[in-house]
């Protein structure tokens, strides 16, 4: 799952009037970060939307954007064509990426942009709750049971928002697919100085010429005071250790 260094990644969330969008629930919020080089780059695309409908109470609850704090907002009419610039071509990660992405089909098949109304057709989608349920079968998955697996900081993340979780996946994503290559920022080399590659960080090098380690074997007495241990420690338990027995039974 680990994508090119090269390629144009667009870590996206959205928050709704509720769900499902069958019964003609809307977008409020749209945030997405940008990564490439495995670095995010500092551009973003983030607006609040005018859904011209009330939002649910069990929505406001989980997101705590009220329909007055939307009024004035723009309608995704307005935005459309800058959304659509900023995600085109690259890969959309997203966390549960079946709802967010049929909700943001919807608003395009609303204005009648029907060539715009399958996002499949010109971005590749990356769904983390599928990569999160493959790489850990049986566990909680949401987004911040991952960011306490990964050790990624949530803790201002009392509710959900769609830029602060899209920065918050675009972390998690690193992290399940092997971390950042590199500390410095993108475009910069290992070293700190620009070298228009974004990705010197990954290069792996390994160490030659070196000399093997020289083996130190036990002597007499320690071997004869490890036997006492070990011998200790099998009255204590009333048995050997299950390794110690099967390390001296015979042989089949």
């Amino acid at each position: 799952m680990e994508q090119q260094q090269d390629k144009r990644l667009v870590i996206l969330d959205t928050e709704t009037t509720g769900m499902p969008v069958s019964e003609g629930h809307r977008i409020i919020e749209i945030g997405c970060v940008e990564v490439m080089g495995r670095r995010l780059t500092g551009r973003h695309f983030h607006v609040y939307l005018q859904p011209d409908r009330e939002s649910d109470e069990g929505a406001i609850g989980v997101h705590g954007i009220t329909d007055s704090f939307l009024i004035g907002k723009p309608r995704f009419a307005e935005v459309a064509d800058e959304f659509f610039e900023f995600i085109q071509g690259a890969t959309l990660v997203i966390h549960n990426a079946a709802f967010d992405v049929g909700f943001i089909n919807n608003e395009f098949a609303l204005l009648g942009q029907h060539d715009r109304a399958d996002l499949a057709q010109h971005c590749t989608i990356l769904d983390t709750l599928l990569l999160a349920r493959s790489r850990h079968p049986g566990q909680r998955n949401s987004l911040d049971a991952l960011c306490k697996r990964y050790d990624i900081d949530n803790s201002g993340r009392e509710l959900h928002g769609a830029l602060l979780d899209s920065e918050l996946l675009a972390d998690v994503y690193l992290a399940m697919t092997g971390g950042q290559t590199s500390l410095s920022l993108a475009g910069q080399g290992a070293d700190g100085d620009s070298d228009g590659q974004g990705g010197g960080g990954s290069e792996i090098r390994r160490i030659t010429g070196r000399a093997p380690g020289r083996v130190i074997m036990a002597s007499a007495e320690e071997l004869e005071a490890h036997a006492e241990r070990l011998a200790a420690i099998a009255k204590s338990a009333g048995a050997p250790a299950m390794w110690q027995a099967l390390s001296e039974a015979p042989a089949p």
